[in-house]
């Protein structure tokens, strides 16, 4: 950027290059458009640097430091395993390397212009950027917001990088700490809590709420929390963080418990509440003609357009579920919206996977959600423990779950807990976006032997045609 004030123009300005915005800048460029993306980080946005990806190169890390340790039960005799931090923290920043110059080289490739700075709507179609290089305004025909989200703050429990970290510290730490308070048991907190107890660390998990990863199903759950015990991990369910006490080398945490308030010790204290949109005032929102709604999001139409015609949002600022495939999809969405495309967000469903110890993945409707709809039910369920393939892993606890529609059979929902969870969910989304029925998956060939078989059987097993597992007499059909 040149120094100084200068003013420029575009068709479509693009703010925020996280997962959604980069992928809408590229697809409208595709399209023909003159294409400005701004975005005041690292191209890639929160999932590509300090999410998403980081997370998943510790946490398959960690799950192969603990495979090392107990390979026992394999007949192979590991000794003296160690972690090397500073390695472990160079290879991941290598991957996160890696992805964001090629998000930047595919944005090149496709004619976008790439803005570095801070973003400011100063009216209707402009738009003032400020870098270190000076300062810059953009006037543009349309306008995607795609500025993510940010982590929720505790008060009274402010981080400091240091004792205090978020998620973003906690994928950073240079030493392994030898005990970790994880204040909020939702995902992120879970998943995080977890990598450092298979590193070794003691962890406490705090939770305000009477299960772990709220909203998910607790059918799934339990065994996650049955891993966490093994783990050594102390879990507190209906608990609060009340007060913080830092000391030279840790900190002292005050916990309200259904037993009294405990006093907790810890070297390090993660904070993950959750996340919020990032739609601050600074933004100046308000001089688009937009005002988020009481928590923050920008309401859309299914083609991502705001109130506002020539404005449209994508991502985390429109609304949950805040993940990042969603955002992409959206970012198609709103591109092509722009340039005529009679494209929506019509989607079927939007899957969910949590990189847990068991994995988590679920897509569709759940068991009670799908009663609550108004259908008459059907279920199979197969156990992880009579599959081949994980008995060949030594990974076998969890289940496939599929719940149909009773009358017509079609699938309604798939609910998965166990190894490899995160890739079988692809093909539950593709029979719920195909409208497949139960007997479209029982009479698809899955190969042998395969985590996916899983799918296979727990269809088979809701249609009452079961080989593999017993099923009661009066479900044979």
């Amino acid at each position: 950027m040149v120094v100084g004030e200068i003013t420029t123009g575009t068709e479509v300005l693009v703010v925020g290059g996280g997962p959604g915005g980069y992928v809408a800048a590229i697809r409208a460029a595709q399209l023909g458009k003159d294409v400005t993306l701004v975005e005041k980080d690292n191209l890639g946005g929160t999932c590509l640097n300090v999410g998403c990806i980081p997370s998943k190169a510790l946490i398959y890390a960690s799950y192969l430091y603990q495979k090392i340790k107990h390979a026992d039960a394999f007949g192979i005799s590991a000794r003296d395993v160690q972690i090397d931090v500073e390695r472990l923290q160079a290879w991941k920043e290598s991957v996160v390397k890696k992805l964001t110059g090629g998000v930047e080289q595919l944005c090149r490739g496709n004619g976008v212009n790439i803005v570095k700075g801070k973003a400011t709507f100063i009216a209707p179609k402009k738009c003032l950027v400020e870098s270190e290089h000076g300062t810059q305004t953009i006037e543009f025909k349309d306008c995607i917001i795609a500025t993510g989200s940010v982590p929720m703050t505790l008060p009274g429990f402010e981080i400091d990088g240091e004792i205090v970290i978020d998620s973003t510290g906690a994928l950073a730490l240079r030493k392994i700490p030898e005990s970790l308070i994880v204040i909020g048991g939702g995902y992120i907190g879970l998943e995080l809590g977890m990598v450092y107890a298979k590193f070794g660390s003691k962890v406490t998990v705090v939770e305000m709420l009477e299960n772990l990863l709220p909203g998910t199903d607790p059918e799934l759950v339990r065994f996650v929390a049955r891993k966490a015990k093994e783990l050594q991990m102390e879990v507190y369910l209906k608990s609060q963080a009340k007060e913080l006490k830092k000391g030279k080398d840790g900190a002292r945490l005050a916990v309200q418990t259904p037993e009294g308030e405990k006093s907790l010790e810890a070297e390090k204290i993660l904070v993950s509440v959750g996340r919020k949109p990032y739609t601050p005032p600074e933004l100046g929102l308000e001089r688009l003609g937009l005002q988020p709604d009481t928590k923050g999001f920008l309401k859309t139409d299914r083609q991502m357009r705001t109130g506002v015609p020539h404005i449209y949002a994508i991502g985390d600022v429109a609304g949950p579920p805040l993940l990042a495939h969603k955002a992409s999809h959206e970012g198609i969405v709103a591109a092509e919206a722009i340039c005529g495309h009679q494209s929506a967000a019509d989607w079927q469903t939007v899957p969910a996977v949590i990189f847990t110890d068991p994995e988590i993945a679920y897509a569709g409707l759940s068991e009670a959600e799908a009663r609550q709809a108004g259908y008459k039910t059907i279920t199979g369920k197969f156990p992880f423990a009579a599959l081949g393939r994980a008995l060949t892993l030594n990974e076998t606890d969890g289940f496939v779950k599929i719940i149909a529609d009773a009358e017509t059979k079609v699938v309604l929902g798939v609910q998965i807990v166990g190894p490899e969870a995160s890739t079988m969910i692809s093909e539950a989304v593709l029979a719920i976006e195909m409208g497949a029925t139960l007997e479209d998956l029982a009479l698809s060939i899955h190969p042998h032997p395969t985590l996916p078989e899983g799918l296979m059987e727990a269809a088979e097993a809701a249609l009452g045609k079961a080989i593999h597992i017993l099923m009661p007499r009066s479900r044979v059909k």
